[in-house]
């Protein structure tokens, strides 16, 4: 017998309390998951996808409740109060769980420590855009433009303290052009106005901003990962042009932090399962998602989540604070 088996073997009494003990929780009722934007955008597929994978294996249907507002912290916060049973959880993005506290500092309704760390589900490049008749074509040309109009150049978001509105503030931070952020109510409206030509460029997660960009209604330039998105392989990332520039936006599943930890344990095993499906994993990269890539397999735990998280609050809020975002 190899040592690595011996080991193995030996080990195998140590963790199996433990993981009995998390398997042996069970929802008693339906779960609600709550999506803290409307129906329709990032945030509502992906979180569909989700309640829809977790409800047979909780054994229980997982309810898909939509409660937009404030940035997504009405739903935040909803969940934060809710009875600690296991029973609601909360549909996390980079917004409502990494930058929404720098952005609204002391009027944050609820602080990281109220949250509990459930899940990483997927990851995913925002992408920046412009009109069609803009007379730029590489990101190149389009910081030389920039450059030469100072305070000039308007681009448009889904909104203030969105992924996309702090991806642009490291941009200009990391290359000293000042931008001006036109705020949209979602993305929809965004790439409306940016097809109009009302704004100079935009820059949106990339499930929302692929159908203009594969029916040519709006032009790339480039995506905000570490590397190229596959399904649009042709357009480079920002970092080729500007050097130390990465940024993702990211969803997952929180819970109340006074829910036992048991209950986060199974939930949490659950969704590493989801996360590591190959079918699921299909499905996100049909829309240039990715999967959570915490662990060595490529899914997630709470542990993992919990420190993705707290670097995910740090990162950001040191470009909230240098751009001084706040919400009014």
């Amino acid at each position: 017998m190899s040592p690595l088996r011996r080991r193995a073997i030996l080990a195998a009494p140590l963790f199996a309390p433990a993981l009995a003990h998390a398997q042996a929780w069970a929802p008693t009722r339906p779960l609600r998951l709550v999506i803290p934007f409307p129906p329709g955008g990032t945030t509502d597929l992906v979180g569909r996808m989700v309640a829809e994978r977790l409800s047979p294996r909780l054994g229980q249907p997982v309810i898909v409740e939509n409660r937009p507002g404030a940035g997504g912290n009405i739903a935040g916060e909803f969940v934060a109060r809710a009875e600690p049973d296991g029973q609601t959880l909360f549909f996390t993005s980079i917004g409502t769980g990494a930058i929404n506290y720098a952005v609204y500092g002391a009027r944050m309704p609820w602080r990281p420590e109220d949250m509990a760390a459930v899940g990483l589900v997927t990851r995913m490049p925002n992408v920046l855009m412009v009109a069609n008749r803009m007379p730029v074509r590489t990101m190149a040309e389009f910081l030389a433009f920039a450059r030469g109009r100072q305070g000039e150049i308007t681009y448009g978001t889904a909104g203030i303290g969105s992924s996309p509105h702090v991806c642009m503030e490291l941009l200009g931070q990391l290359t000293g052009i000042r931008f001006v952020h036109v705020p949209f109510r979602g993305s929809g409206p965004m790439l409306t106005e940016l097809m109009a030509e009302r704004v100079d460029c935009g820059m949106d997660n990339i499930p929302s901003a692929l159908p203009f960009i594969r029916d040519n209604r709006l032009r790339a330039l480039g995506m905000s990962g570490a590397t190229r998105s596959p399904v649009v392989p042709d357009v480079p990332v920002i970092a080729d042009s500007v050097p130390g520039f990465e940024a993702t936006a990211w969803f997952g599943v929180q819970t109340g932090a006074r829910v036992p930890r048991p209950v986060i344990e199974r939930i949490g095993a659950e969704l590493d399962e989801i996360t590591r499906d190959a079918a699921f994993r299909a499905r996100l990269a049909e829309f240039g998602a990715e999967g959570p890539g915490l662990t060595p397999q490529g899914g997630t735990t709470p542990a993992a989540f919990e420190a993705f998280i707290a670097a995910e609050i740090r990162k950001w809020g040191e470009v909230v604070q240098k751009a001084q975002v706040r919400v009014e």
